[in-house]
């Protein structure tokens, strides 16, 4: 009985540390963005990022290294995942509000399930479709009061949009491959490192030392970004995976609510009737998405 509630609020715990970590993320961006431009805060971040997971995964746990195809996998893994998906995001942060970009990332789950439909051949339900059309609804709402000003363009939704359908491709891909057992920890750190590597040519071509200052402001947003958010919030989230899958996206319901908070309190983002009906039709394109893969998984 004791084990069954210490286990209970373990898993409480955990997802409520995921999904405030998670939403953070989009706020530290946009401290960072005050110090740096966007893809100098990306590759240091992925660069902190990766030696630590590597020098965890390889020194002190003495996992394997990669091996033939492997490496290729996690190139792959790492150009749709850090190079675009990251990179992308933390351009399109210079053009939203750290709300919106939250209420965007939760919307992730509803685009894997869509694009599950072309490459994995999943059955496109009406679930689906309502879901997607009703997230997008929803982050246009939230958006919507902030067009006036320019704080959120159509060309940063755009831009967190490209990063979105990356990042869905990227979880898909990593789920259909073969890794032969090849530790977690091990993956996120070369996929980590490979595509900071990737997007090193694209950062020192637009790069100016003038809106650059390595600053308190730019090494906080860094390091949390790499720590708090890259390595404990994403082995967190594969706990809880790992743990229950069906029950585990629940925690993404928090996210968009987080995400807000966190921007209105640091950032001091308006919340408005919007902001919250915003929040809400994601909320409900989730809960259906949520449905559909609990359905999927129950029928196996």
């Amino acid at each position: 009985m004791i084990q069954k509630i210490t286990k209970k609020y373990h898993w409480i715990a955990a997802g409520l540390t995921f999904a405030i970590l998670w939403a953070s993320a989009s706020t530290a961006t946009k401290i960072g963005l005050n110090a740096a431009q966007p893809l100098s805060i990306a590759i240091v971040r992925f660069g902190v990022a990766a030696l630590i997971m590597l020098a965890y995964s390889h020194l002190i746990r003495g996992n394997r290294l990669p091996e033939g195809k492997e490496w290729k996998q996690i190139a792959i893994y790492g150009l749709l995942n850090i190079s675009i998906y990251l990179g992308c995001y933390v351009i399109a942060m210079q053009k939203v509000t750290a709300g919106i970009g939250a209420l965007a990332v939760a919307t992730n789950p509803v685009f894997i399930s869509f694009i599950s439909v072309f490459f994995l051949n999943k059955k496109l339900t009406l679930n689906v479709i309502i879901a997607l059309c009703i997230c997008s609804a929803g982050v246009v709402c939230a958006a919507w009061p902030w067009f006036n000003n320019t704080t959120v363009t159509t060309e940063g939704l755009m831009i967190l949009l490209f990063s979105m359908l990356s990042y869905s491709l990227a979880a898909i891909y990593f789920s259909s491959s073969n890794w032969n057992n090849l530790d977690l920890f091990t993956i996120n750190g070369w996929q980590t490192l490979i595509g900071g590597i990737l997007l090193l040519p694209v950062a020192c071509f637009y790069y100016n030392g003038s809106n650059n200052h390595f600053n308190l402001t730019f090494w906080g947003a860094v390091l949390w970004l790499a720590i708090p958010v890259s390595i404990f919030a994403v082995q967190l989230w594969l706990w809880l995976l790992k743990t229950n899958t069906i029950k585990a996206g629940m925690w993404l319901f928090l996210c968009p609510i987080f995400g807000f908070s966190i921007a209105a309190l640091i950032m001091k983002d308006t919340i408005s009737t919007y902001t919250i009906v915003g929040v809400l039709l994601v909320m409900i394109g989730l809960v259906l998405s949520q449905k559909t893969q609990k359905d999927h998984l129950e029928s196996k």
